[in-house]
């Protein structure tokens, strides 16, 4: 340790505590400073000759003021000493510095089983008052893949493989469709001729498809869940109209299609509003004779057809044995579980 330079510290410490006022209680009596430990002086003495001098406020400082939080910084794992700043001797207490979180990384095993068993958003933490990197970047995937769904379209190739035709209803575009429900209720005038030339009269099931509010929802699940809804039906000698798909439409259009054709049953295979778990869910609504005028109650349906949900061909398959019920008892809806009970 270099002595000279702890000799002109001493000096400096005397002169200082020479110059209180008479008020003050003096500190120029002979005893050591190490057993009042009022005042701290580190030392550091390091290859390169520096030294880090840390001293404590001067003693004369009598207010209640708050602790004084001295780290070393030769620690590893910055251990920390607290200080009075009173006349009081300095508490022995030391405590390891630990990082602050606002919350575990480690969730408890009961979130755990929940996650297991739902796609919902939880046990994904916080940092601060918002939500994580991780997690608000997979909300923002979320909802961009939900705009998309409600904005695309269907691709044609999709359609000629299925081998139906296409037809509109009375919406103009993506905006108008989803600021206008009604509009989407309604088929153009010339779709209704298309279908009245192309399409069987009273068919037992009429099947049509609509990419409704998530062309994603058609384009990912409704090959798979037509297939093996055609394949159901066949297997039961049920008859099956001619197929088509009409852009943009709504649930409560399978009502002028059954005036149109006189369908016994229509199966409507349309993709849902897409959510922030999943933008590819479609559903299937069946009802018996629908008419303009049938209300909400005499529909069902088959929601969350997906690959997280009810997978596709499964869904076909019991699609199947659902329009077996509803022409047996001849009725769908609250009709349907009347006559059943």
């Amino acid at each position: 340790m270099n002595e000279q330079l702890v000799s002109m510290i001493t000096q400096l410490v005397i002169e200082k505590m020479g110059n209180q006022t008479p008020d003050e209680p003096s500190h120029e009596t002979a005893v050591p400073i190490e057993d009042h430990k009022e005042i701290l002086i580190k030392l550091q003495a390091k290859e390169t000759s520096e030294a880090n001098i840390v001293a404590s406020p001067s003693a004369i400082e009598r207010s209640n003021e708050p602790l004084i939080k001295l780290y070393h910084s030769e620690s590893h794992n910055h251990e920390q000493l607290y200080y009075s700043a009173s006349n009081n001797e300095p508490t022995d207490t030391m405590a390891p510095i630990t990082a602050f979180k606002f919350e575990e990384d480690e969730v408890s095993e009961s979130v755990q089983a929940a996650k297991k068993h739902t796609p919902a958003r939880i046990g994904v933490g916080r940092a601060g008052t918002r939500p994580k990197t991780k997690t608000w970047l997979k909300f923002r995937l979320d909802h961009a893949a939900a705009v998309d769904a409600v904005y695309g379209e269907v691709t044609e190739g999709l359609l000629q493989k299925l081998d139906v035709f296409q037809v509109t209803t009375r919406v103009t575009d993506k905006e108008e469709y989803i600021t206008r429900p009604d509009l989407g209720r309604r088929l153009s005038d010339e779709s209704k001729t298309l279908i009245q030339s192309k399409c069987a009269k009273n068919p037992k099931v009429q099947i049509i498809l609509s990419n409704g509010l998530s062309a994603s929802a058609i384009e990912e699940n409704v090959q798979d869940v037509y297939l093996a809804l055609q394949q159901s039906l066949n297997n039961l000698n049920i008859e099956i109209g001619t197929t088509f798909y009409i852009d943009k439409g709504r649930v409560a259009l399978m009502d002028e299609i059954g005036e149109l054709l006189q369908a016994e049953v229509i199966v409507y295979l349309i993709g849902e509003r897409p959510g922030l778990v999943s933008a590819e869910s479609m559903s299937a609504y069946i009802c018996y004779q629908p008419r303009i005028g049938t209300v909400e109650a005499d529909r069902m349906v088959v929601s969350n057809i997906h690959k997280g949900g009810i997978p596709p061909l499964e869904a076909g398959a019991y699609l199947g044995t659902v329009v077996q019920k509803i022409l047996h008892y001849k009725a769908s809806g609250v009709g349907l579980v009347a006559k059943e009970g």
